[in-house]
């Protein structure tokens, strides 16, 4: 339990690093959490200070998730006597990865450094995914831009990845004889639901036809960035 401990509380920590709130704050001397959604998440940043930042902050968000679930929740096998698994029939390396990844998400929404005030976890799951089960999510993402860049709509593509996601799995399972772990799937069977109820208004928007549509693809320069070169 010590080993398991010590990866977990180094996970959040890692999780819990607020990417977006020091590069507002070192790079363009803002609190990015006063401006736009007050999100303190890449999509925010986007949003404010552009393309660049906003790539920035995606890429080092995803890479905390992708980190603990291969190289962090590893550390447990260094550390006492090793984990152990919390009931007979759970993996204990699917153990190990699921909590790493998963405290890193939550290091990520209530951060520590940041007075527990994160972003909304998106793209450091999405790298804690990958670490988990890369191809699953892989097709995941794909699916996820096809609809989006078709229909426009994001809440419409993050849910139908969702969707497919555990199906992936399932497929890659039972179908084609890879070995993935029953709790992997449950897991994932998990974060799909989740992702689908949290957008429940995103689906009623859509079938009253009310819901926003990504009006251009074209790399943001930020609101910040826009002002001040407008003064």
């Amino acid at each position: 339990m010590l080993s398991l401990f010590i990866v977990v509380l180094i996970s959040y920590l890692i999780g819990a690093i607020p990417s977006s709130l020091w590069t507002g704050k070192i790079f363009y001397k803002i609190d990015i959490r006063d401006h736009g959604s007050g999100n303190a998440g890449a999509t925010n940043t986007f949003r404010i200070l552009g393309w660049k930042a906003g790539t920035l902050v995606l890429l080092f968000d995803f890479g905390k998730g992708l980190l603990c679930t291969t190289v962090i929740s590893q550390l447990a096998w260094n550390i006492g006597s090793g984990p152990v698994s919390l009931y007979a029939n759970w993996e204990v390396d699917s153990m190990l990865v699921i909590f790493a990844g998963v405290a890193a998400v939550i290091g990520h929404m209530f951060p520590v450094y940041a007075n527990f005030n994160g972003g909304k976890g998106a793209a450091t799951a999405c790298g804690m995914l990958y670490g988990i089960e890369p191809i699953s999510i892989s097709i995941s993402l794909g699916l996820f831009f096809i609809v989006m860049f078709t229909t426009r709509y994001v809440s419409l593509g993050s849910m139908a990845g969702a969707i497919i996601y555990p199906f992936s799995q399932l497929t890659m399972r039972y179908i084609l004889g890879w070995e993935i772990d029953g709790s992997i799937i449950l897991f994932s069977s998990v974060v799909a639901i989740g992702i689908v109820i949290k957008h429940s208004g995103n689906i009623k928007r859509l079938i009253q036809g009310t819901e926003n549509r990504v009006k251009s693809f074209k790399p943001s320069q930020g609101k910040f960035n826009e002002e001040k070169a407008a003064s």
